[in-house]
């Protein structure tokens, strides 16, 4: 579970290297999160063998009984449609808007996830609250406006010079 969301906060960095530091990791983006929806499909399925021997009626039980583990399901219920249409048909099918408004469900996705992780522990451990700290920082620079520069370095990349 760690490496995913891991993986999730790489995802979440790309587009602010991109806006603030100019690191243009954009071509990784859509396969880490891939990658990451992967881990946490194998997360689940480790719980669900492992921890309930494939009994899926106390599996069900176990997610409406633990906040901890409700936190968990609807992640992964959130991350579904966004690895269901991470190819360039589904963006097309969709168009940009529509589509990037959908992905914007990686953030609660993420912060349920590292409430999820926090919750488990049961304790106040450095790592879970790092995981959440960065998601919710990497969701305010999102939110922050871009300078000047910043905005025609980023427009001049995806137009080309006139």
């Amino acid at each position: 579970g760690e490496l995913a969301l891991q993986l999730i906060v790489a995802v979440l960095a790309i587009t602010p290297l991109r806006r603030y530091a100019g690191l243009s990791l954009l071509r990784f983006r859509r396969a880490l999160g891939v990658v990451s929806f992967a881990y946490v499909v194998l997360h689940f399925l480790c719980w669900l063998v492992l921890d309930m021997g494939l009994l899926i009626q106390q599996a069900a039980g176990d997610v409406l009984k633990r906040p901890y583990i409700t936190l968990g399901a609807v992640a992964l219920l959130l991350m579904v449609p966004l690895a269901l249409t991470s190819n360039d048909w589904s963006v097309r099918r969709l168009g940009a808007a529509r589509w990037s408004r959908l992905h914007r469900l990686t953030y609660p996705a993420a912060i349920l996830a590292a409430l999820h992780y926090l919750w488990l522990v049961k304790a106040w451990p450095v790592e879970p609250i790092a995981y959440l700290g960065a998601i919710l920082a990497l969701l305010a620079l999102r939110k922050l406006p871009r300078a000047p520069a910043a905005r025609a370095a980023a427009q001049l990349s995806t137009t080309g010079p006139r």
